[in-house]
């Protein structure tokens, strides 16, 4: 109980003070009980690199199902905290996430995770004789220009594009390309950080550990409080690293 106000202090503490340029969302599911049953709650969170190539924690939420109204809610929760609108905010392909980026981010661009559109596109794949074509796809995402992507897919349909066996993976790959490539119209130093979602993906791994001690927590203000501490650790921890970092550069 003493950690509530601690979180709430956290979890409600301005945002205006810093512009987070690169905005990384995803949901994870736990398990509460609820009115005598055991329900899954989505948890949102998101974290930023600020414009000083710093990581951080902006927040986290607690709501029902993942949903457009859901992350809507969450998005207007930050920017009552003072949020502005980034250039991109990079998630996976989740329609309700993706329609909520575009109503309440202006000017912000959608950068779809790296990591996971390849991975859709792997599992069309055929199983055998397929290294050439792999080696073909990852080669498309490994510039620094986003002209050379373009150019390499090209290359990649034209190679591959009559082999009726690799249909379903490049309509994959046309339909999602130029979202998955917005991060090479930003500075280099940039492109490794910005291409998917690991960083959050790795945060939610922590709070994923934590959880399974508890495996269903009391209530929603129960997983709150404590999701919201393993946050606030982790968010200690990324800003030791970021003042060594500092003085090391």
């Amino acid at each position: 109980e003493n950690l509530e106000p601690v979180v709430n202090q956290w979890a409600n503490r301005p945002l205006n003070t810093m512009y987070y340029p690169y905005i990384f969302a995803d949901a994870m599911y736990i398990k509460v009980r609820e009115h005598h049953r055991v329900v899954s709650k989505a948890v949102y969170i998101a974290t930023a690199i600020n414009k000083d190539n710093n990581r951080e924690i902006l927040g986290l939420k607690v709501d029902h199902a993942e949903s457009y109204e859901a992350w809507q809610r969450f998005f207007q929760y930050l920017q009552s905290r003072g949020l502005q609108s980034p250039k991109l905010v990079i998630s996976d392909a989740h329609k309700g996430l993706k329609k909520a980026i575009g109503t309440e981010f202006v000017g912000t661009t959608w950068q779809r995770c790296t990591v996971h559109f390849k991975r859709n596109i792997f599992k069309q794949l055929p199983k055998k004789d397929i290294d050439e074509v792999k080696a073909g796809l990852k080669a498309i995402f490994n510039v620094v220009k986003i002209e050379d992507a373009r150019k390499l897919k090209d290359a990649f349909l034209e190679k591959f594009g009559d082999n009726p066996k690799l249909e379903n993976a490049i309509n994959t790959l046309e339909d999602g390309f130029e979202d998955a490539i917005q991060y090479l119209n930003e500075p280099t130093k940039y492109h490794q950080h910005i291409r998917s979602t690991n960083s959050l993906e790795r945060l939610n791994q922590e709070v994923r550990r934590r959880e399974r001690v508890i495996r269903i927590f009391p209530n929603t203000q129960s997983a709150f409080r404590l999701i919201g501490a393993v946050l606030i650790d982790y968010a200690d921890g990324l800003a030791n690293k970021n003042v060594l970092a500092n003085r090391k550069g």
